[in-house]
């Protein structure tokens, strides 16, 4: 049933910049209509030295909760009242819940990583996990396989001071995993590929426009014992997830982080199960028509 816009109807969104091309506006009015919930999403683009008066105006008009996206999920972090256990040590926010004028903070990326591969019907636990980059991505996913006590965890990447941070980052979160650094240009980088049970791009490499581009790990590091997940959801299918599976490898795309990290948000402001399903097949349909758009430009 649409309720249509009213004084009752309860507002959320996502903040970015920009912000136009985000899905999550499809995906979350999808799931508002389908549980029947008065709520609306909107798209916020705001510059980034507006971030603390956008959140402060959050509070103001009473929106009860937003997505924050690049280049924001540091400055929110900084302007909230509360931070929960991910947010905080990451130092970032990407999900805020305006609850009796109190902003509170989460990071929804890691742990929506750990969901998209348990649906995918792995887990991280006792396993060996390379991690590639060292952007925020990787330091959510990092920290989140931590989480997951994840036997050892090889953050690898081009700058070895980043990928040191990250792993400095994560150590102390650690229950027993062996946590270390490598130089992508060292031998070390394709051991420790090749020995790993997940393998991670948390990388930009092989998204659009770029889709045409070598992927970061070399085909012949991967082999068909290991489940290779690429974070980047346009194209679905990257350079490096159609290497994975020639070398018959198991593959997870970006689609499942990016579906439940919005779930996780749905169900904070909601205190609802989201529909998932819902969620994935609106997003995924709205992917089919950008592609589509995509494919016809390059020709």
């Amino acid at each position: 049933m649409s309720h249509g816009l009213t004084g009752r109807t309860t507002v959320a969104g996502v903040i970015g910049w920009p912000v136009k091309h985000s899905l999550s506006p499809p995906m979350h009015n999808a799931a508002f209509a389908a549980l029947d919930l008065d709520w609306v999403y909107v798209p916020f683009e705001v510059a980034p030295d507006a971030v603390g008066a956008a959140i402060s105006g959050m509070r103001a008009l009473g929106i009860r909760g937003l997505n924050v996206t690049i280049p924001h999920k540091a400055a929110a972090a900084e302007a909230v009242d509360e931070l929960d256990d991910a947010s905080a040590a990451l130092a970032a926010v990407n999900t805020l819940h305006c609850v009796d004028g109190r902003l509170l903070g989460y990071n929804t990326d890691g742990p929506g990583f750990v969901r998209s591969l348990r649906e995918a019907g792995y887990s991280a636990t006792g396993k060996k996990v390379a991690l590639i980059g060292a952007g925020g991505s990787a330091r959510a996913v990092a920290y989140a396989m931590a989480g997951e006590s994840a036997d050892c965890i090889s953050v690898i990447n081009r700058s070895i001071e980043r990928a040191v941070a990250v792993a400095d980052l994560i150590r102390d979160r650690a229950t027993y995993p062996r946590i270390e650094a490598v130089d992508l240009a060292s031998p070390d980088a394709e051991a420790r590929v090749a020995e790993a049970d997940i393998v991670i791009d948390s990388t930009s490499v092989g998204m659009h426009p770029k889709v045409d581009v070598e992927p970061v790990v070399p085909a012949q590091w991967l082999h068909a014992d290991q489940v290779v997940c690429d974070l980047t959801y346009n194209p679905r299918q990257t350079t490096l997830l159609r290497a994975a599976q020639a070398r018959g490898a198991q593959t997870v795309d970006g689609t499942g982080m990016l579906v439940h990290q919005g779930a996780i948000a749905f169900e904070i402001w909601t205190g609802r199960d989201a529909p998932v399903d819902i969620m994935r097949q609106t997003l995924l349909s709205v992917l089919n028509v950008r592609e589509g758009m995509q494919a016809d430009e390059a020709k």
